[in-house]
């Protein structure tokens, strides 16, 4: 079955009457069951007269290079570029796209024209079977170059560097088990670049097409893609930003769903806590109970489903799904089995297959499910592109239907552009050694960089045993990802931060209690995902992207203002090289908490980040504990930053029921004065205490609570606005 061809709802597109056989017309709804979308049809009156006209294909076997035709879609600034009107007419829809409907209608009164047109090349031959669309006589070869000294980033999930130039990247889901810098599949794909000019402008690139696709990167300054025929490419920009392009990249395929707070502590999994000794003396035998006892104590659970559905008659999965003929099949109507287990796969790409699944789900929540982890989802036995996403979609919806007041948290190993409307992820089965420790950082930041802010790594590796030494460096930097989960293989040493001696269990209850208190920081960070497409971590060269030096420095990303510098190898000497820092004002500071294998912290001048006392988990802070702004200055003595805050589950923060605070600081001589500039939501701002801590370089501050001055330092002291209401 070709899960590249996806069905139903998906399939939002114009029907084109182009000169096939009966037999051709028959294979060609074999694969993909056109439906009539009503919206689809009434888009403006000249394009649906130019698709009238779609007679028949074009086949040309001239490899000749040739410019692609284009028309503006989405925003100002975006374009979708074909091989030909008649190319555009018959190419598959938009699974990237949140709204299908956008890729296929033009936008009016755009005045502007591409500043970079793709060419391309294909040679198509279907006269004699319509498989041949995957065939090498098919291939749309799409070449688009840009000016020298151009850097490449995103391409999904890879492996290997931050920045992309001279790698190749093959788009095909693959279930890549101890994977190397080498490797060009992983679990996800993203057929999407990211392009920074030399004067630090950037404009993106989406090779918009489910089918197996190549990346090739490896002539300087150009993007060469290469899939079976027709596809088309999305240009985004140029925009004067690497944020400007990914915030409209995001306002159309998606942004990233609103997660819970309690997702963003600290995750711990092994495969697998077999023994009832090693998790509760209780055991599996009830698990409602098991995870009744686990709420108690202030933890939540999140459990596996795999795609793959035992082939046993009397297992209740297994004869729902039979008797709702929701196998994946093969070529003669049989359900297909895999090898391992035997076990039998959902058919996600049907909407009846995924609202069966979904419903599964539903019930299945009763158990106490607060989180569902989709795993081996490729699959690899029929390694497909959008299986992975249109399970983790499926999951969602029935999570939602569970309980509508509750967010649902879904985790994915795999994925397409698209993904993070339903799902995090991580970056597979790594292994425990120092390269994979510095692959971690660059792996992070290009899922980013492709639309996929929530993700991390199995910190301290998945396959093979750490040392104390990499473990707990790997948790100072684990610690400050997005997603942040320490998992570990059977059959390898106990991966737990306290398996590791005193000296380990030190470092990384350091590393912890700095997540938990940066959370505020973290949280708002993923609000301004969720609402405005910007990542959680982006990499440092994000402060001054016409910075050549800081496009290929992968021991370093940001956390919005607030930059983390780490040591990703196993020399001490290191520990005393100075970092390369943007231009401007970067004050380090950390929270008494300084360790040769903890992160450098440094905050940009003209910032103000919030940070909370550090707790033991998420649930267990209150709207009313003290908040502490830490303040750095820019040359002009002013600073400002944001605080996002609601209910930490529910949807009540898309009815207004949030609190959006924008603080300022600004100096006036030897005072420096904080207030509230700005507020938006209906949240109720909680009564407590805020503390102020000025930044004064080389680790000196000045702390302040309200209208009182603990100590000062350089003869400055720290003023409240009479007007400030924080309480």
């Amino acid at each position: 079955m070709d899960y590249t061809l996806n069905k139903r709802e998906e399939l939002d597109t114009f029907r084109c009457n182009f000169k096939m056989s009966e037999r051709e017309r028959g294979l060609l709804r074999s694969k993909v069951e056109m439906v009539d979308q009503t919206a689809l049809f009434h888009l403006k009156e000249e394009r649906v007269k130019k698709m009238a006209g779609c007679e028949e294909i074009s086949l040309n076997s001239n490899l000749q290079s040739r410019k692609m035709v284009y028309e503006p879609i989405h925003e100002e600034g975006v374009f979708r570029f074909d091989c030909s009107v008649d190319a555009r007419c018959v190419a598959f829809p938009s699974i990237s796209f949140q709204n299908p409907i956008v890729r296929e209608r033009p936008i009016k009164n755009v005045t502007i024209v591409p500043t970079y047109v793709p060419t391309f090349e294909h040679e198509i031959n279907i006269a004699a079977d319509i498989t041949t669309f995957e065939s090498e006589k098919g291939l749309q070869i799409v070449n688009l170059m840009f000016p020298p000294s151009t850097s490449f980033y995103g391409t999904g999930e890879v492996s290997g560097p931050l920045e992309r130039t001279g790698k190749k990247i093959e788009t095909w889901n693959t279930d890549a088990y101890q994977y190397g810098a080498k490797n060009t599949s992983l679990y996800q794909s993203h057929p999407w670049v990211l392009a920074v000019l030399p004067d630090g402008k950037a404009i993106g690139v989406l090779a918009d097409t489910t089918r197996r696709c190549e990346i090739d990167l490896h002539k300087s300054s150009n993007i060469k893609f290469t899939s079976s025929w027709p596809y088309p490419v999305i240009t985004f920009g140029p925009f004067a930003s690497p944020t400007d392009v990914l915030a409209s990249f995001s306002r159309a395929v998606g942004t990233i769903f609103m997660p819970p707070k309690w997702a963003l502590g600290y995750h711990q999994c092994r495969f697998s806590y077999y023994s009832e000794e090693e998790v509760n003396e209780e055991g599996f035998y009830d698990p409602k109970s098991f995870v009744d006892s686990l709420h108690q104590k202030g933890f939540r659970a999140i459990w596996v489903l795999d795609p793959g559905i035992k082939n046993e008659k009397g297992y209740f999965a297994y004869d729902s799904g039979s008797e709702s003929n929701v196998w994946t099949q093969t070529a003669d109507g049989r359900p297909f089995v895999g090898v391992a287990g035997p076990c039998v796969f959902p058919d996600f790409t049907r909407s009846e297959v995924r609202s069966w699944w979904a419903k599964l789900v539903k019930n299945f929540i009763s158990n106490g499910v607060d989180g569902l982890w989709n795993d081996m989802n490729e699959p690899s036995i029929m390694v497909v592109k959008v299986y992975g996403m249109l399970m983790a979609k499926s999951t969602y919806k029935g999570m939602k239907l569970a309980n509508r007041h509750k967010r649902p948290f879904v985790l994915s190993r795999a994925g397409f552009v698209g993904s993070q409307r339903y799902a995090a992820t991580w970056t597979g089965d790594n292994t425990s050694d120092w390269e994979h420790l510095q692959m971690s950082i660059p792996m992070v930041l290009n899922l980013g960089l492709s639309g996929q802010p929530f993700s991390g790594p199995d910190i301290g590796g998945f396959i093979g045993n750490a040392t104390p030494k990499l473990f707990q460096t790997w948790m100072g930097i684990g610690s400050m990802f997005p997603f942040c989960r320490g998992h570990s293989e059977k059959g390898t040493n106990h991966h737990e931060p306290w398996f590791f001696g005193e000296e380990c269990e030190k470092v990384c209850r350091l590393a912890l209690q700095r997540r938990y208190r940066i959370l505020p920081l973290l949280y708002t960070l993923f609000y301004l995902a969720h609402t405005r497409g910007i990542p959680v971590a982006t990499p440092t060269f994000f402060a001054d992207p016409t910075d050549f030096q800081l496009r290929t420095q992968e021991n370093s990303f940001l956390l919005g203002p607030l930059l983390v510098y780490a040591r990703v190898e196993n020399n001490h000497e290191l520990c005393i090289t100075k970092p390369k820092l943007p231009e401007g004002i970067w004050l380090s500071f950390d929270f008494e908490d300084s360790h040769p294998d903890l992160p450098k912290l440094y905050l940009k001048g003209g910032s103000i980040i919030p940070v909370a006392p550090p707790h033991e988990y998420v649930d267990e802070a209150n709207p009313t504990d003290d908040l502490t702004l830490i303040v750095a200055l820019d040359e002009r003595g002013k600073a400002e930053g944001l605080l996002y805050e609601d209910d930490g589950d529910g949807y009540e923060y898309s009815n207004g029921g949030y609190l959006l605070t924008t603080y300022v600081a600004r100096q006036h001589c030897s005072t420096v004065t904080v207030k509230v500039s700005k507020a938006e939501g209906s949240w109720k701002r909680p009564k407590r205490h805020l503390h102020v801590k000025l930044l004064l370089g080389e680790g000196a501050m000045i702390v302040g609570i309200q209208d009182k001055t603990y100590f000062g330092i350089k003869d400055v002291d720290i003023n409240f606005n009479p007007d400030f209401d924080e309480n």
